[in-house]
This record gives C-alpha cells, structure tokens and sequence, in this order.
C-alpha cells in the first residue's frame, strides 16, 4: 500500500465565476484514481490543524486575523481568494492533509498528498492562493521524529517557493531547493539554499538535466534523512500559468526521477501535487496522474 491522503473539502470552495484557480481537480484526481482501481483502503482522511498548532510556528496575529475573517481586504487580495469560513477550514484541513502525509512518509517510505503545495505563504501573509505554508509545517513534523535531523523541501512547482524559502532561512534543519521559471511570479525572489532559473520555453531535456543536478546537489550538501517533494505541474506546456514546455512525457520522467533517486538513497518521500492551472480539469488531472504512476500508484 501507498498512503495517499485526501479529503472531499479539498475541492469545495465557491469561487467567483471564471475564478483561476481549478478547485475542482483535486476531487477529479481522487475520482481518476478510483477509476483507475485504487483502493480505498489506501486513502487517509485528515484532520484540520489547530490553530494553536499554527501559531506556535506562524505570526499570531496573522493566523487569528485569518481565521476570524479580520484581515484587511488588501491582504486578502494579495492572496486571491474570497474570505469564508469555508476557505477557514478548507486551508486548515489541506495543511493537515500535508503534515500527515509527512508522517506517513516516515512510516511507509513515501505517501502522496493530492492537494498541498502552498509555498507562497509567508509566517505573517499569504500570497498566490496560499494562506498556510504547509511544506514547512510538514518539515517541522518530519523533524520531531527521533530519526530525521535534517530535511530537504525539493520544490519543482513552476513558480519560486518564496515563502518556504523565508521560512526556513534561519532554520539549519530544513534544506530548501526551488526549480522555477525564471521570468515568472513571484517577481520578488527569497533566496532558497539552492535556486535553479529556468528560462521561458525550457524543454524536457534541458530541464531534466537540471533536476536531476539540483537533486544530486541537495543530496550531496545537504545529507537529509526525508524529503518533501513539491511536484507542480504548472511546468506543463500546456499550462495557462507557467510558460515552459515541458511534456507528460517529461512530467513523468522527473517524477520518477525523484522517487528513483531517493529510494537509492533510502530517503522517505511525501510529495504534494502542487501548481497546476489549465481550465480543461480532465487534461489537468492527466498530467498530475504522471506523479501517481512515478510513485508506483498506478500501473
């Protein structure tokens, strides 16, 4: 069994028509792998995190604020979404979809999260659709487990993990990688500990070989003992948002790129679905299965 780790509420957000942000693959990636003849049994339902869980870690007065629905409206802007109670418990519940499938990583070798991936989320403002940052929050659990003292955030989505950068800057413990589109948001870049600009138009080749270099690189100056894999598809050439040109094919490739190389290694995986923004859900949701087929979900 591979754990994947799912809830129904990850896709139920009422969103303004024509909204850009496609709420509803994650409901479409559970119903694929249904279809597919994907067990039940291998789906985790998770809890939403306290807020005295975020705020231990996150600034106080931004977690209450966005909670309770207080935060100025132009902050809310910068973030994207409508205030709701929904969105509330949508974003507790898919950082505690993240941080359980941290757990379920260390006790099965790798567990998928089909939601996840909020990387714009800064401890003191959200950004880009992402309130809470649940990779570092992932990371910070992974590192309560008496065998993991460092762990690698390795971050393919198409756009900088800004906020999982600045998190972690003055954190020795978490090793943060960003693979991105160069001339892409966020216009302001953080420095991760590793950053790989990619130009516009970059093609499977020439991108692969930079994954496959920033992984052996991690690897090598990092030494973790987990890794959180941040698997955006928003590289897609296909995507409304990324501007590579990236093909299933080399979706694929890099997925199984990561999970080949860390299984060498012995290093547990949780991997999150991340970016992904075409319109057309079904050829969205084709190119996020390329991570469920890597990861040996799916024949």
């Amino acid at each position: 069994m591979i754990p994947l780790v799912f809830h129904p509420i990850y896709s139920q957000l009422n969103l303004p028509v024509r909204h850009r942000f496609p709420i509803e693959k994650y409901q479409g990636i559970r119903d694929r792998l249904a279809l597919n003849g994907v067990p039940d049994d291998w789906f985790h339902v998770p809890e939403p995190l306290e807020i005295g869980q975020l705020i231990r870690v996150l600034e106080p007065n931004y977690i209450r604020a966005l909670t309770s629905g207080m935060l100025d409206p132009k902050a809310m802007r910068r973030i994207g979404f409508p205030w709701s109670e929904q969105l509330v418990e949508r974003t507790l519940t898919a950082a505690g979809g993240t941080v359980l499938t941290a757990k379920l990583a260390l006790e099965y070798g790798k567990a998928l999260n089909l939601t996840g991936g909020y990387h714009h989320a800064f401890a003191n403002y959200g950004s880009g659709f992402c309130m809470v940052n649940d990779l570092y929050l992932a990371a910070l659990e992974m590192l309560q487990h008496p065998d993991v003292d460092k762990v690698l955030v390795f971050d393919c989505d198409v756009h900088q993990g800004d906020g999982t950068a600045k998190l972690a800057e003055n954190n020795p413990n978490v090793f943060t990688v960003s693979i991105h589109g160069e001339k892409n948001f966020p216009y302001r870049k953080q420095r991760s500990d590793l950053d790989f600009n990619l130009a516009k138009g970059t093609l499977d080749k020439a991108y692969l070989e930079v994954v496959d270099e920033a992984l052996q690189l991690a690897l090598r100056l990092s030494r973790p003992d987990a890794v959180i894999y941040d698997a955006g598809v928003d590289i897609h050439i296909d995507d409304d948002l990324g501007h590579l040109h990236i093909s299933s094919a080399g979706v694929f490739a890099r997925d199984s790129l990561v999970f080949d190389t860390c299984a060498a290694h012995n290093l547990p995986v949780a991997a999150v679905i991340g970016g992904g923004y075409q319109r057309d859900i079904n050829a969205l949701v084709d190119v996020h299965m390329q991570l469920f087929r890597a990861a040996g979900v799916l024949a």
